[in-house]
């Protein structure tokens, strides 16, 4: 058993998969473009079918222009917390490849591997002493002309990255939900032989 953040694993894993939560309070402090760049090259590492790759990562740093584009793509809601991330990010997926023969087929699991790719940035952000918030609250239609994002590629969800803050910096509704969250028993989502879920 393996107890962290108030979360119980039924089975012995490694700390971090505890330890790695997604907060909403961030200080807004600066993230250096090493320190941030050293994010991107785990991700980088991710498993890949055939090694396609299928990830993009559009980033801004606080205080940038760019910053504000990209928090301008959020839904209203993660507006409110998000503004004090030191860094967003829009993750893309490549969602075609080409054949040997020239032919532009759909490429299966762009959207699996790219969620392996964001899983190694996370997992990264939390070794290197930073937190990182996925949210699939975004305008992806708006994301994808402000970005410059081009067909056969798709919005999937964006980050957050930052120092956690104290919890009384959100705002008062987003307070109490300031926590680790918890996770369905193996029972619900592993099954032997056979789909058995709802």
């Amino acid at each position: 058993m393996t107890d962290i953040n108030h979360r119980r694993a039924d089975h012995p894993i490694h700390s971090i998969f505890l330890e790695r939560w997604s907060p909403r309070a961030f200080t807004g402090e600066e993230i250096g473009e090493k320190d941030l760049l050293a994010l991107f090259e785990a991700a980088r590492w991710a498993p890949s079918a055939s090694n396609m790759q299928p990830w993009r990562f559009i980033y801004a740093r606080r205080g940038t222009e760019d910053f504000a584009s990209l928090l301008e793509t959020l839904d209203e809601g993660n507006q409110r917390w998000a503004k004090n991330a030191s860094a967003l990010v829009i993750i893309v997926s490549k969602t075609h490849r080409l054949t040997s023969t020239g032919e532009l087929r759909p490429a299966y699991t762009h959207a699996f591997d790219t969620g392996a790719a964001w899983f190694a940035l996370a997992l990264q952000t939390q070794l290197a002493g930073w937190h990182a918030h996925a949210m699939g609250g975004i305008d992806r239609d708006k994301a994808m002309r402000v970005l410059g994002v081009p067909e056969h590629y798709r919005v999937e969800a964006a980050v957050a990255i930052g120092k956690i803050a104290d919890p009384s910096t959100l705002p008062e509704d987003l307070r109490e939900r300031e926590k680790p969250s918890q996770r369905k028993t193996l029972g619900d989502f592993v099954f032997e032989g056979r789909f058995k879920g709802d």
